[in-house]
């Protein structure tokens, strides 16, 4: 396993009155793509700046390469950042913008123009080195900025929104070619973004941060299959959340009761105890109907709205209560009716059991008569 080069430990961060980073802990492993992921405001890229130099911890300790960074300048530590804005110098053409650090440092004259020649060779812009920042496409400018950033050799590359100015297309372009560029060279990038599916795309891990406090971190594949909270399941990808009691458990399964219906979900560990709050988290592609009721769920709903997406269509159910479930199909033959009233159930290794303390009418539950939908059709 790859050795840890990034290392934040309870690491707070205080404006004032308002609480921006809370007790963060993250090892950052040599190598890693590594992307903080939440909405606005939640604190991501104040860990990012924290991490540069460019803030400093009201509590805790960051290092870098095991060496504590706290007290250190920002040029003092082996990292490197690329902003959203790219902060090139307009009055300098391409090769002087990637060949200024270096310059600063005072590399020999040969020594710069083998090392940006080859760094533009690497972002896909030989042929530019006159070609002045003004003239340039956002992307263009994009790589430009990652170019100066590596020519330092940095052993971690801080990545701020890179990609916030591009229109869609050459965004998506872009994910490939930084992900290419970064195993490529092996450097540990460190990116934030609020795009769900550019992390997914692009990341070896995803720290979800959700108001300053890290919800979970992980690979995309089990972010997206086993999310661990309530916040994560909904802010990666689409998904349908349904709070939930447990009403029996045993043989490895949990009976849960909502106020719309009961359902059954795997309980592999036996972790589950009767009256448990929970919630089950069901991905759309993962949410099955039948016109006739499955065997441990009672839970229906009424199909109010087909909505085609590209390669897929979004099936709208209402339940009882007016809850939504959107349930995804790749073909029109696989729908349902406008106006039909389905059962919905899943496989139980699709449901995903998050332990979250809620609120749920439990007299709502208990109402609902037993755990095999035996009603029939209104």
């Amino acid at each position: 396993m790859s050795k840890t080069i990034v290392s934040l430990m309870n690491v707070e961060k205080w404006y004032g009155d308002n609480h921006v980073v809370k007790n963060m802990n993250v090892n950052i492993a040599e190598g890693e793509f590594l992307t903080l992921l939440g909405p606005s405001g939640c604190g991501k890229t104040t860990t990012l700046r924290m991490i540069s130099g460019f803030e400093l911890p009201t509590m805790g300790m960051i290092k870098v390469q095991g060496e504590s960074v706290e007290k250190k300048e920002p040029y003092q530590r082996d990292v490197n950042t690329v902003f959203q804005n790219y902060a090139l110098f307009p009055n300098m053409n391409v090769f002087d913008n990637v060949a200024y650090g270096l310059k600063v440092k005072k590399v020999p004259k040969d020594e710069i123009k083998e090392r940006v020649l080859h760094m533009l060779k690497l972002v896909q812009l030989e042929g530019f080195e006159k070609r002045r920042i003004t003239q340039m496409s956002g992307g263009q400018k994009q790589r430009v900025a990652i170019a100066r950033a590596l020519i330092n050799r940095p052993k971690v590359l801080l990545l701020d929104e890179p990609l916030g100015a591009l229109d869609l297309k050459l965004r998506k372009q872009m994910q490939i070619e930084l992900k290419r560029l970064q195993k490529k060279l092996g450097i540990t990038f460190v990116y934030v973004t609020h795009d769900q599916e550019e992390a997914l795309t692009m990341s070896d891990r995803i720290a979800i941060i959700n108001q300053g406090v890290l919800e979970q971190i992980d690979t995309p594949i089990n972010i997206y299959q086993h999310p661990k909270t309530k916040f994560v399941a909904g802010f990666i990808g689409e998904s349908n959340i349904l709070d939930a009691i447990v009403l029996e458990d045993h043989d490895h399964k949990a009976v849960i009761g909502m106020e719309v219906g009961r359902g059954t979900v795997e309980d592999p560990d036996d972790s589950l105890a009767v009256n448990d709050p929970v919630s089950v988290s069901v991905r759309p592609e993962n949410m099955l109907f039948s016109e006739t009721p499955i065997e441990g769920f009672n839970l229906k709903g009424v199909v109010k709205e087909h909505i085609y997406v590209g390669n897929i269509i979004k099936m709208m159910i209402t339940l009882n209560d007016g809850t939504e479930i959107k349930v995804n199909r790749f073909r029109s033959e696989d729908l349902a009716d406008i106006g039909k009233m389905v059962y919905l159930y899943w496989e139980l290794d699709k449901g995903v059991v998050i332990k979250e303390k809620h609120l749920v009418n439990t007299d709502a539950v208990r109402d609902i008569e037993g755990g095999v939908a035996d009603d029939e059709d209104e």
